[in-house]
């Protein structure tokens, strides 16, 4: 059990914030104590952190017995059953439902007997001294996500942020977790965290996927690259404080505007992006980086290695999904002859370093600003050195919005434009190299979303293969990749799950 000294209301407030950056759904919050110990409080801070509304009125249900909080990040049932006349009666105040998509925060949780999961978190409040006294219990696995709030709350206060607001962000299909971190008088800003990398188990040669993918082990790797950006002079965050070996980021808020308007993507906007990449791959750049004092971040190679243990993802997971078998001998005999065919017709590609996830989720568009400042730049701790196309085919065939054809390529004219602005520029060369890395992310990503699906329970990836069936037919019609787009459209890749 953890305990946590609360010297006053703000604390328990604070406490309950703290619970609502570890909850995920299906999550179950038991809290227990005496009038006047403090429940009313933790619960007011809870909903009001889950919802992202810090004003929110947050009345008690004793009398209706349960309130439902539908908006923000995580939905949240608050179920009071002090009037509970029997525990069955918890069925009709639809707990499973509300657990269904969100959590459940429930006082007086000893009326319910047996009828909580077992998985529930248990919370007590009793007064000590001049506070009180909160102790926290639930299974090891879900006690450990508490801990990483609390230690996150206790890095906010090193940094000199004690008493700040935290409202976790929508997450992503990363470990990593952004909050927005509120304190008055001062700017906004993020905490990221981003724990150490664990790696999975061998999976060939004795190494495992992240070893061969080169996947950042530390939140040194953002540090590096962003001071690597930063002091280029391109709009990244500014790191305020840092705690490396934890993985806890307090970094500067670039804004609010997303790159998207209304959900769509913008000719203008893409073109932008498109001269922001032209600019950093025009640059020399190191192969290592300071991090900190003594900690360098030796910047990976994007290899062949890498780039094939990524493809294989269409294999192991897409492949067996769209087609109801896995991948044959055959077919997997034919991917790498294809693929390391292609791979060695980037040997005398540019090369520069790539950030690999250049696209709308992870741009800032800071309107009224000029030039490259226009756009801040996120999520870059995978960044890797290789052919510098896979960034523009990653920002041109972007992910998480369909891109109409004319805008892709009036981004990637763009791109070449401003490169040949600055003097020679292969555009047949770097067509091929974007051609190949377009197929390659792509059928990376319906690897990785039908993985996400089967694996990590997330089933709304799945929408998004339609588009990136489309992206990759668009980049298979290169005439360097006739040989992968027929083995393709013989294993069914292209056409959607039966």
């Amino acid at each position: 059990m953890l305990t946590r000294y609360l010297p006053d209301e703000a604390a328990t407030t604070r406490l309950g914030e703290d619970l609502a950056a570890a909850l995920k759904p299906g999550d179950v919050v038991a809290l227990s104590g005496d009038l006047g110990a403090g429940k009313t409080t933790l619960a007011r801070g809870l909903i009001r952190a889950s919802t992202g509304d810090p004003l929110l009125d947050v009345p008690s249900p004793t009398f209706t017995l349960v309130q439902a909080y539908e908006r923000g990040r995580l939905p949240v049932a608050h179920f009071d059953l002090y009037r509970l006349s029997d525990p069955a009666e918890l069925d009709e105040l639809g707990l499973d439902e509300a657990l269904a998509g969100g959590v459940a925060l429930i006082e007086w949780p000893e009326r319910a007997e047996n009828r909580l999961p077992a998985n529930v978190i248990r919370v007590s409040l009793a007064e000590q001294d001049d506070g009180r006294i909160a102790g926290i219990d639930a299974p090891a696995p879900v006690l450990a996500r508490i801990v990483r709030s609390l230690a996150a709350r206790d890095f906010l206060a090193g940094a000199g942020a004690a008493t700040a607001r935290r409202a976790p962000l929508s997450g992503d299909a990363s470990a990593r977790r952004y909050e927005e971190i509120t304190e008055p008088e001062k700017p906004l800003r993020l905490l990221m965290d981003s724990p150490p990398l664990v790696l999975g188990p061998p999976v060939r040669g004795g190494k495992a996927y992240a070893e061969i993918a080169h996947t950042a082990r530390s939140v040194a790797a953002f540090v590096g690259i962003d001071r690597l950006l930063f002091d280029a002079g391109f709009a990244v965050p500014e790191i305020l404080a840092q705690d490396l070996e934890q993985g806890f980021l307090l970094i500067e808020h670039l804004g609010h505007e997303g790159f998207l308007v209304d959900g769509q993507p913008v000719a203008e906007r893409y073109a932008a992006a498109a001269e922001l990449l032209a600019a950093i791959h025009g640059r020399r750049w190191p192969g290592s980086v300071a991090a900190a004092p003594g900690v360098t971040h030796e910047i990976p190679p994007f290899d062949r290695d890498a780039m094939m243990i990524e493809a294989d993802l269409l294999l192991d997971w897409y492949i067996p999904y769209v087609s109801g078998a896995p991948a044959s001998d055959s077919v997997r005999a034919r991917f790498a002859a294809e693929w390391n065919r292609l791979l060695d017709r980037l040997a005398d590609k540019e090369i520069s370093i790539v950030l690999r996830d250049v696209h709308s989720p992870n741009l800032i568009w800071r309107a009224g600003r000029k030039g490259h400042d226009r756009l801040g730049v996120l999520d870059f701790q995978d960044a890797m050195i290789g052919p510098a196309a896979y960034d523009v085919a990653s920002l041109a065939l972007d992910a998480r919005v369909s891109v109409p054809a004319a805008i892709e390529q009036a981004t990637v004219a763009a791109y070449v434009a401003a490169r040949r602005a600055t003097g020679p520029f292969d555009a047949a060369g770097f067509g091929e190299a974007y051609a190949i890395m377009g197929a390659q992310r792509n059928s990376k990503i319906l690897g990785i979303f039908v993985r996400l699906d089967r694996r990590d329970g997330k089933p709304q990836y799945l929408a998004h293969l339609p588009r990136i069936r489309d992206y990759l037919a668009r980049t298979l019609a290169h005439p360097a990749l006739s040989g992968l787009a027929g083995l393709y459209r013989e294993s069914g890749v292209l056409e959607p799950a039966a």
